[in-house]
């Protein structure tokens, strides 16, 4: 009994520590955001790196799920001879959840695992206590460019998503299946209200944050990780750990932000 009570113990002192060391890391990387000195470049890098090479999958992925989204939900309206809200579904459904989400989870499989295992391989090679001997801040350095990058480039990748969504939508719904074009984008023009364009621009700045942010503190401790230590291996894990974790919190956020919006 007194053995599990001590396991209990350590492991909720253990995820106070993790807990903690989240939140000091968020507030440091945040503050040195509106520390100057400001350089453009390294953000530029970093939107060009996170948001400009995911268009590619962003594009197919939208495109495909709109697909999916016209040709399902085709044959779920026909069953009450609703055809013609064929648009307001597709729309509806990309903007409030399909859209951010999808847009989310393709960034960290391509962007996130990236950031975390540089910072990782960073951390294990020294470089980031290197930065810290010559006096430069390694969140100003490393941690800003990242974070300002990611909150920008997220929701440029969700509004593309979002589009290209609707086109492969109609697609679908109108090319293939002859729902009439005009019943499509009448009903998604009724049926679409602001509300629901700002549930999917809160939720897209939303992930962006937090996909940079657990993805580069992941990296940035890998050595003081359950998991993790130094070497590739523990890198690799570490970058696993990371990616699972930031696709949950994906989900619960996508949860309580509906929740909180609607």
């Amino acid at each position: 009994m007194t053995a599990f009570l001590s396991l209990i113990g350590r492991e909720t002192l253990a995820f106070l520590e993790r807990g903690g060391r989240m939140g000091i890391f968020l507030v440091a990387s945040l503050a040195s955001v509106v520390k100057p000195p400001f350089k453009l470049d390294p953000v530029i890098r970093q939107v060009h790196f996170i948001g400009a090479k995911s268009v590619f999958v962003i594009v197919f992925t939208a495109a495909f799920t709109g697909m999916v989204l016209g040709l399902q939900g085709y044959y779920t309206l026909r069953k009450f001879g609703s055809e013609g809200l064929l648009g307001s579904a597709v729309a509806l459904s990309l903007l409030r959840e399909l859209g951010p989400v999808l847009t989310a989870l393709m960034v960290i499989g391509r962007a996130g695992s990236a950031i975390c295992a540089e910072i990782g391989i960073m951390r294990n090679s020294e470089q980031i206590d290197a930065l810290e001997c010559m006096a430069i801040d390694p969140y100003k350095y490393l941690m800003a460019p990242k974070f300002v990058g990611g909150i920008l480039a997220v929701p440029l990748l969700t509004f593309i998503f979002d589009v290209v969504g609707i086109g492969g939508g109609y697609m679908a719904g109108v090319l293939m299946l002859k729902v009439n074009s005009g019943s499509f984008f009448e009903g998604m023009y009724s049926s679409v209200a602001w509300q629901d364009v700002e549930m999917g621009i809160v939720k897209s700045f939303v992930f962006g944050l937090l996909i940079i942010w657990i993805s580069a503190v992941k990296g940035y401790y890998v050595h003081m990780e359950k998991d993790g230590g130094f070497g590739a291996e523990g890198v690799s894990r570490t970058t696993t750990n990371a990616v699972v974790m930031a696709s949950i919190m994906i989900l619960v956020w996508d949860y309580l932000i509906s929740a909180i919006l609607l």
